[in-house]
C-alpha cells in the first residue's frame, strides 16, 4: 500500500548519495559532514529509499552526539523510518531508541528535552512510548516554560492514542493541577487545550470557575476558550446564556484576532439585537483599524452576512461601513458600495448621497491610477440611490453631468444613462437638465454618449426656445458644411478635359493637409496633369467634437444626428407659429442630411456608409415631404412611450428579484412555540431575554430550518458498489463552497471479519484529497462510516474514483472492489447573478474562452427552450421579458451566473424556428477560465434535449 507523505522534497536521484559515503560521514568526527550526511539520508527516505543498513550506524555514532542540529535531524530520521513490521509489531531494533529518548528527556539542556517531547507527539507506537511516560510526567514540573508546554502536548498526544487511557489514567487530573498553577501563557493554553480535547467537563468547569478572569488571559488561551464555547453551545443551545457574557467581555480584548472570533461566535450563538449590534460594531472597528486589504475583505464578507439576516440593525451602521471607501483598493470599494446600497433608507439617504458626492469630487483631483473605475462605481451607486429615492436626484444630477466628457468612456456612458432615466422619472428637472445638457454637449468625446445625448435632446426639448437651442447646438457642433471638398486641381483637370490643349498643364494651388499630430495646415501643391484627392474640411475652432466623431466614419452617429434633427423640426412645426423659422430650420436640416450622405459616399473616409444608416438618413429627408399625423405621432410620441415601458419593465424585474431574495418561511402546525411572557425570568440578563424573544419569533415564523432534510438527503445518496458485492458502499455528497464531504457507509455483507479495509480514492480535475482514510476492521454483517474531505479550487467538472481493498483470514491475497465514479456537478458551484448590460458586453469582449454548442432539441417553442436552458444551468436571464414576447420565429437572450470562486459565466442563446418547426441556432458560453466554459458547455449539451 502507498504510504501517506506529509512532506515532499525534491532530490536529484540522478546522482544519489551512496549509502557507504553517508555511512563513512556518519562514523567520522566532523560535525558539519555528519549534518550533511543526515540531511542526505532524510531526503533519500522522503523520496522512497529505505536505507536499512544505516540504522545501526546512526545508533552507534549519531545518538551520542551533543550537537543540537544533529539531534534535530536524528529526530526527523526517527519520525520517517518504519517502526513496525508488516504485521504491525514493533521492530526489535526500536528498543535501542527508547533508552536514548529517555536520556534526552532527562538531558540538562532545555532544547534537547523540548524537541524530544515534541517528537513524542508524532509517535503512535504505544510500545515505544510506555517506558518513557515517567520521564514525560517529570517534565511537567520543570522550571523552563519551553519544556513544560511541550510536555503538556506530549501528555495530550499520548492520552489520545487508542491505548492512551490505560497508559495515562490520571492525565486529566494532572493537567488540571498544572493549569491551576501555571503562569506561562503558552503552557496554560496547551493545558486548557488538553482538557478541551480529552476532558471536556473539566475544561468547562475550569472556565466557569474563572469567568471573571477570562479577559486577563493571554490571546492564545482566549482563542481556545471561544472554540470551547462554540462547541458547547452547538451541542446544548440551552446553556448559551451563561457563555454569551464571557464573549461580551472578550469584545474589549486587545487582540484583534480574539475580538474577530468573538464577533463571529456571538452572531452564531445569539439573535438578540444587542448581541448583533455589538458584533457589527466590532466588525466596523476592525474594518477601519486594519491596514491589510485581505482582512478588510474578510470583515466586509461578515458584514454582508449580517446585512442579509439583520438589515434593520446594519442600517444604523451604514456611515461606519462607508468609511471603508477611504481604502484605495477597488475590490474593497466595490464590496462596500454593494453592502451600502441595500441598506439605504429614507432616513439616511441624504447622508449617503452627500458622502458619495464628496468621493466623486475627490476622483477629479486625485492622481490614483484607477480613479476612472472608482468614479464609475460611484456614479452607478448614485444612480441607484436616485432611482430608489427620486427626491435626491436634483442634488446629484448636475454634478454627474460634469462627467459627460470624462476620458473614461464607461463612466460617461453611466452618467448619460442616469440622466436619461432621471429626466423621464423627474419631470420637474426636465428644463434644468436640458439647459445643462445643451451647455455641456460640446464636451462629449465618446460616440455612444453622444448618441444617447442626442436622443435626449430630440425627445425632451419641448418649448420653442429649447427646440431652437437644440438645433443651434447641433449645427454649431457639426461646424461648417460641407464636410469635405474637392480641391481646385480637380476643377482645373476637368477644365483641361473639356478644352484639349497640345501642351501639358501644370496646376499650382494651396490645399489643407493633416499633420502628424492631427492638426491641419495649408501647403502648396504642384503637379503636372495630376490632381490631389478630395480632402476633409476642418471646422472652425468653435465647433464641437461631434464633427470629429463623424469624420472618423461613425455612420450610426450620422443617422442619430439626422433623426434628432427630424424630431426637433417636426416639434418646431407644432410649437413655433412663425413659418419663416420653421422653413429655415427645415432647410438647414436638409442641407445637413445631404452633407452627411455626401460624406458617406466620398472616398475621404476608410469605408463607405452602411445601408442601414443610408436608408435612415434618406427616410428623414422624405419625411419633410410627407408629414401626416400618423407619422408625426410615431416620431414624437411612440419612441418615448417605448422608453417608459422599458423603465417600467426594469422596475418590475427588480421588484421580482427582491421578492425572490426574500426568505419564504413556513412554520409547521406541530412546531413548538415557547411563550416569552409565561417564562421565568429569574437570573436572566437583558441579553438572554432578547435572545429568547428572537428565537421565539424565528420559530413562529418558520425561520429555523432543519439541518438535514431527509427527502433531500436521499436524493444525494450515490451507490458506489453493486448489491451482489461482498462489500456494499454508498456515499452522501455534501458540497459547501470550497469543500466536498463524502459521508461513505461501508457494509460488510459477508460472515467473515474484514481486516485492513481501506477506502482508496483518487481525483481527476481541480479536486484535492485532504487526507487518506485509515485502515479499518469491520465485523461480520456490520457497517462502518467513513468521512472523506475534498478541497475544490475551480468550477471545472471533477471526478472521484477508487476502490475498496480488504483482507480476510481465509484468503491470503487482498480483495479489491472497484467503486462507481462520483461526478461533481458544476451546478453546485454556480448561482444566478445580475449585472448591467454594459458590464455584460465588456466581459463578453474581454473573456478569451468560448464554447459554442449547437442547438439540438426536441422542444418546438423558443421561449420554452430558453426556460429549459435557464432551469438546467441555474443561470439568470438578463434580457427583459418584454424583449422576449411575441412569436417572430427568432429569439436571442443573455444569461449570467457567478461561481463561488468569483468566476463569471456568460451565455448567449440565439435560436431560430425552421420551416419544419424545429429549432436551430447556437448557445455560446464565455468565461475567463477554460474550466467553467467547458463544464457549462457539457452540461448544456447534455440537458438541452429536454428529456434528460
Amino acid at each position: 500500500m502507498e504510504k501517506s507523505c506529509t512532506l515532499l522534497i525534491h532530490f536529484d536521484k540522478g546522482t544519489p548519495a551512496i549509502a557507504n559515503e553517508i555511512k563513512e560521514a556518519l562514523e567520522g568526527n566532523d560535525v558539519p559532514a555528519k549534518i550533511d550526511a543526515m540531511k542526505k539520508a532524510v531526503m533519500l527516505l522522503l523520496n522512497g529509499e529505505t536505507l536499512p543498513q544505516l540504522f545501526i550506524t546512526i545508533v552507534r555514532y549519531v545518538l551520542p552526539s551533543e550537537d543540537h542540529t544533529v539531534q534535530k535531524l536524528l529526530l526527523l530520521y526517527l519520525e520517517i523510518i518504519e517502526k513496525t513490521d508488516l504485521k504491525g509489531r514493533i521492530l526489535p531494533e526500536m528498543i535501542l531508541i527508547c533508552q536514548n529518548l529517555r536520556n534526552n528527556l532527562q538531558h540538562p539542556n532545555e532544547y534537547i528535552r523540548g524537541v524530544t517531547l515534541r517528537f513524542l507527539c508524532r509517535l503512535n507506537e504505544a510500545e515505544i512510548i510506555e517506558p518513557l511516560i515517567p520521564s514525560v510526567l517529570q517534565n511537567l514540573e520543570h522550571g523552563h516554560p519551553f519544556i513544560r508546554r511541550n510536555a503538556i502536548l506530549a501528555v495530550m498526544s499520548i492520552y489520545k492514542l487508542p491505548q492512551g487511557e490505560q497508559l495515562l489514567v490520571d492525565a486529566p487530573e494532572m493537567i488540571e493541577k498544572v493549569l491551576s498553577t501555571e503562569q506561562d501563557p503558552s503552557a496554560k493554553r496547551n493545558a486548557f487545550l488538553m482538557l478541551f480535547n480529552c476532558a471536556h467537563d473539566r475544561a468547562i468547569n475550569y472556565l466557569l470557575t474563572h469567568v471573571d478572569r477570562v479577559s486577563e488571559w493571554g490571546e492564545l488561551l482566549q482563542m481556545v476558550v471561544l472554540e470551547l464555547i462554540r462547541k458547547v453551545c452547538r451541542t446544548n443551545r440551552g446553556e448559551k446564556g451563561k457563555y454569551i457574557k464571557i464573549i461580551i467581555s472578550l469584545l474589549n480584548a486587545p487582540s484583534t484576532a480574539v475580538i474577530y472570533e468573538c464577533a463571529g461566535t456571538l452572531v452564531s450563538l445569539s439573535s438578540a439585537p444587542t448581541a448583533i449590534r455589538a458584533a457589527a460594531n466590532t466588525y466596523c472597528q476592525l474594518l477601519l483599524s486594519q491596514s491589510d486589504n485581505n482582512v478588510k475583505l474578510i470583515v466586509l464578507d461578515r458584514l454582508n452576512e449580517l446585512k442579509s439576516s439583520h438589515s434593520d440593525i446594519m442600517v444604523d451602521l451604514i456611515m461606519d461601513v462607508l468609511r471603508a471607501l477611504s481604502s484605495p483598493n477597488l475590490d474593497i470599494q466595490r464590496k462596500t458600495l454593494d453592502i451600502v446600497l441595500e441598506l439605504v433608507t429614507p432616513r439616511n439617504i441624504n447622508e449617503v448621497v452627500l458622502l458619495l458626492k464628496k468621493e466623486v469630487m475627490k476622483t477629479q483631483t486625485g492622481e490614483l491610477e484607477k480613479n476612472g473605475e472608482y468614479r464609475q462605481m460611484l456614479i452607478q451607486a448614485i444612480h441607484s440611490c436616485a432611482i430608489k429615492f427620486p427626491e435626491v436626484a436634483s442634488t446629484v444630477v448636475h454634478l454627474m453631468m460634469d462627467f459627460l466628457g470624462d476620458s473614461t468612456v464607461a463612466s460617461a456612458i453611466d452618467v448619460i444613462v442616469f440622466v436619461r432615466e432621471i429626466i423621464e422619472t423627474n419631470p420637474k428637472l426636465r428644463m434644468s437638465i436640458i439647459t445643462r445638457l445643451l451647455d455641456t454637449f460640446y464636451q462629449i468625446r465618446a460616440a455612444r454618449v453622444c448618441s444617447c445625448a442626442l436622443w435626449i435632446i430630440g425627445e425632451y426639448c419641448l418649448s420653442p426656445s429649447e427646440v431652437e437651442s437644440g438645433i443651434a447646438t447641433i449645427k454649431q457642433c457639426l461646424g461648417e458644411l460641407p464636410f469635405y471638398s474637392v480641391s481646385e486641381e480637380a476643377e482645373a483637370i476637368d477644365a483641361s478635359k473639356k478644352t484639349p490643349q497640345s501642351n501639358s498643364i501644370t496646376v499650382s494651388s494651396r490645399r489643407p493637409a493633416i499633420l502628424a499630430d492631427g492638426t491641419y495646415a495649408t501647403q502648396s501643391a504642384a503637379s503636372e496633369t495630376a490632381f490631389s484627392p478630395p480632402t476633409i474640411v476642418q471646422g472652425s475652432l468653435t465647433s464641437g467634437n461631434l464633427r470629429s466623431l463623424l469624420l472618423t466614419g461613425d455612420f450610426f452617429l450620422s443617422a442619430v444626428v439626422a433623426c434628432t434633427l427630424t424630431k426637433l423640426v417636426l416639434r418646431l412645426e407644432e410649437v413655433q407659429p412663425s413659418k419663416v423659422e420653421v422653413n429655415k430650420a427645415t432647410t438647414q436640416a436638409l442641407l445637413i442630411f445631404v452633407s452627411l450622405l455626401q460624406l458617406g459616399q466620398s472616398p475621404v473616409l476608410p469605408h463607405p456608409i452602411d445601408n442601414d444608416s443610408y436608408d435612415r438618413i434618406v427616410l428623414c429627408i422624405r419625411l419633410f415631404c410627407n408629414t401626416g399625423d400618423e407619422i408625426r405621432k410615431i416620431w414624437l410620441q411612440s419612441c418615448r412611450q417605448s422608453f417608459v415601458k422599458m423603465l417600467s419593465d426594469k422596475q418590475l424585474q427588480e421588484t421580482e428579484e427582491l421578492k425572490a431574495k426574500a426568505q419564504v418561511s413556513h412554520a409547521q402546525p406541530d412546531d413548538l412555540i415557547d411563550f416569552y411572557h409565561l417564562k421565568s425570568r429569574k437570573g436572566m440578563s437583558q441579553l438572554e431575554l432578547e435572545d429568547e424573544v428572537q428565537d421565539d419569533l424565528k420559530r413562529a415564523t418558520g425561520e429555523f430550518v432543519k439541518d438535514a432534510d431527509d427527502a433531500n438527503k436521499l436524493n444525494r445518496i450515490l451507490q458506489l458498489t453493486g448489491f451482489s458485492d461482498p462489500v456494499y458502499a454508498e456515499a452522501y455528497v455534501t458540497v459547501h463552497h470550497y469543500d466536498i464531504v463524502l459521508d461513505i457507509t461501508v457494509v460488510n455483507r459477508t460472515r467473515e471479519t474484514l481486516q485492513n479495509l481501506c477506502l482508496e480514492l483518487a481525483t481527476m480535475g481541480d479536486l484535492k484529497l485532504m487526507e487518506r482514510p485509515q485502515n479499518y476492521t469491520v465485523a461480520p454483517e456490520s457497517s462502518k462510516q467513513i468521512k472523506v474531505n475534498i478541497k475544490v479550487s475551480s468550477t471545472e467538472t471533477g471526478v472521484i474514483f477508487g476502490n475498496i481493498v480488504y483482507e480476510t483470514s481465509n484468503v491470503l491475497e487482498r480483495t479489491v472492489v472497484v467503486l462507481n465514479d462520483i461526478h461533481i456537478d458544476i451546478m453546485d458551484y454556480i448561482s444566478p447573478a445580475v449585472c448591467m448590460d454594459t458590464a455584460f458586453r465588456t466581459m463578453w469582449a474581454e473573456f478569451e474562452w468560448e464554447n459554442k454548442v449547437a442547438v439540438n432539441t426536441v422542444i418546438k417553442n423558443e421561449k420554452e427552450f430558453l426556460d429549459h436552458i435557464i432551469k438546467s444551468t441555474n443561470m439568470k436571464c438578463l434580457t427583459a421579458p418584454s424583449a422576449l414576447d411575441g412569436e417572430c420565429g427568432f429569439l436571442a437572450a443573455n444569461l449570467y451566473a457567478k461561481s463561488v470562486f468569483g468566476e463569471d459565466a456568460l451565455v448567449n442563446v440565439s435560436i431560430e424556428k425552421q420551416a419544419d418547426g424545429k429549432l436551430s441556432g447556437y448557445i455560446r458560453i464565455r468565461s475567463k477560465t477554460q474550466g467553467i466554459a467547458l463544464s457549462l458547455g457539457d452540461k448544456i449539451a447534455l440537458k438541452q434535449k429536454g428529456g434528460s
